[in-house]
């Protein structure tokens, strides 16, 4: 953007910095420094004509400017913004991160069903792999040739009144495996035992099956095996770079989507040794209550692991951070209701919360919502007027009043067309008061060629405009003032 009667006449000093607050002999207010409001980052000691535009200085006061970079705030437009603070605190919190896993049967608390006899699968009560089964339930039911014998033999020694061989007999049948149970059995209703049935020992789900009817099994084969649900493994995968904040026995909660309202507790059992080529991961086994045998193994949860002793760490809302891909700033409360944008260096999200490494301190107030509206000066002045004006704009009752600012960025003036060209509009106008500009002539762009071809030069008008990413203006609306065409 350039001005069409721009004088590049320099004031009568110059400085970078602001050399000390002077007074505005008008008002008597301190003065920090000047500036042309359109080239913001020069700065000027002393008031006089801009060199850029067609335009006086315009003096950036004390009492407004809430520091070098601040804004200033009124109570009253605080909450008509809805903006809310918080205060910079100190909290002894734990290590917390999430990780996601799968569930597994826990293999530390798996028992096998084993024959210890050679027989025959007379009869299979488990007819397939992850069948749930109860404790003392049967699994199979074995016929065992080579106890019949033996148990004929005692009843006849039994009979016979031979004690000393009956009981030499009885100690063969125990040397056979077969139980004592059977044995009293035996004797009480002198009936041979044909078969053996071999039952669960634990409750919970049969994960192997190795038999069928009919099949012969020898001293020592498993039959099946059979898994616990109490207790739950979950595999869970660690990144590579935190794998070393996670330790035998740290505390779990875990939560699947089926019902994120149920927690479930446990503990870290061990850390995998070995990272994953593929996902840069090491695995945590990990180890959770599951008395009430809601868990099946191959669910995904979330898990949520807390550190092992709480640690002092500077804490403010997440939401009072403004992120963006290079830094971290936080809206800073001072005197006066000044506010100052703080350049700060984050740590880990702790639930609400964000850890402030460096840049904020302890008590500190800061911006926690409406950070949007305030987020630098240029912004601010270009909303505040929609909400409410200071005590000297409203006084000003003489200068011309123009159309409230509808849509933000959008602004609005009255002047008159000097220029027509294919790429812009020079106009001459009065003060913009949202920008703090003073009347001036300077040329707008145009969004197309065509657009308004039916402004003629000296024709009074009445026109909108925004700024453009590249800080040029470019006008939205143009139309004769009152309606009518001169």
């Amino acid at each position: 953007m350039r001005s069409t009667n721009c004088k590049y006449s320099q004031p009568a000093a110059t400085s970078q910095e602001a050399s000390g607050e002077k007074t505005d002999p008008k008002t008597g207010r301190k003065v920090l420094y000047w500036h042309d409001p359109m080239v913001p980052g020069q700065k000027f000691d002393k008031p006089g004509k801009s060199p850029f535009m067609d335009m006086q200085l315009v003096p950036v006061y004390a009492d407004e400017a809430g520091g070098e970079g601040g804004v200033t705030v009124n109570p009253t437009l605080q909450q008509n913004l809805g903006i809310r603070y918080a205060t910079v605190r100190r909290e002894e919190t734990r290590d917390a991160f999430e990780l996601v896993g799968t569930t597994q049967f826990d293999e530390s608390v798996a028992e096998v069903v084993q024959s210890r006899v050679t027989g025959y699968i007379e009869r299979l009560h488990a007819r397939a792999p992850m069948q749930r089964v109860k404790r003392g339930e049967p699994v199979a039911t074995l016929f065992v040739p080579e106890w019949i014998a033996p148990q004929e033999e005692y009843l006849a020694l039994k009979r016979s009144g031979n004690d000393a061989l009956a009981s030499a007999a009885r100690d063969r049948m125990r040397a056979l495996s077969i139980p004592d149970s059977f044995v009293t059995q035996l004797e009480r209703t002198g009936k041979v035992q044909r078969t053996l049935t071999l039952a669960s020992p634990v409750t919970g789900v049969i994960t192997e099956l190795g038999v069928r009817d009919g099949a012969m099994v020898s001293p020592g084969m498993t039959v099946a095996k059979v898994v616990a649900l109490n207790k739950v493994w979950l595999l869970a995968e660690i990144p590579e770079q935190q794998a070393n904040l996670v330790r035998p026995g740290m505390q779990v909660e875990a939560t699947f989507a089926g019902n994120t309202e149920q927690k479930y507790a446990g503990k870290v059992r061990e850390v995998l040794p070995g990272v994953s080529s593929t996902t840069r991961t090491v695995q945590a086994r990990l180890e959770l209550d599951n008395r009430d045998g809601s868990l099946t193994p191959g669910m995904l949860m979330r898990v949520k692991v807390g550190g092992e002793k709480a640690v002092p760490r500077l804490l403010v809302p997440t939401e009072a951070v403004i992120t963006s891909g290079k830094r971290s700033v936080v809206l800073v409360t001072g005197e006066n209701n000044s506010i100052q944008p703080v350049q700060v260096t984050t740590g880990r999200d702790i639930g609400d919360d964000t850890e402030i490494l460096s840049g904020l301190n302890e008590g500190q107030k800061v911006v926690a919502s409406g950070q949007f509206l305030i987020d630098s000066e240029a912004r601010l002045k270009s909303v505040l007027p929609k909400f409410a004006g200071s005590e000297q704009e409203q006084g000003q009752k003489s200068q011309p009043q123009y159309s409230p600012i509808a849509v933000p960025g959008v602004y609005r003036g009255v002047g008159k067309v000097e220029k027509v060209s294919p790429s812009s509009l020079t106009l001459s106008h009065g003060p913009i008061p949202e920008l703090k500009w003073p009347a001036m002539t300077m040329d707008f762009g145009k969004p197309k060629p065509d657009a308004f071809a039916e402004a003629k030069v000296g024709q009074d008008v009445e026109f909108s405009f925004k700024e453009g990413d590249d800080g040029s203006y470019m006008l939205q609306d143009v139309k004769p003032a009152g309606g009518g065409k001169k």
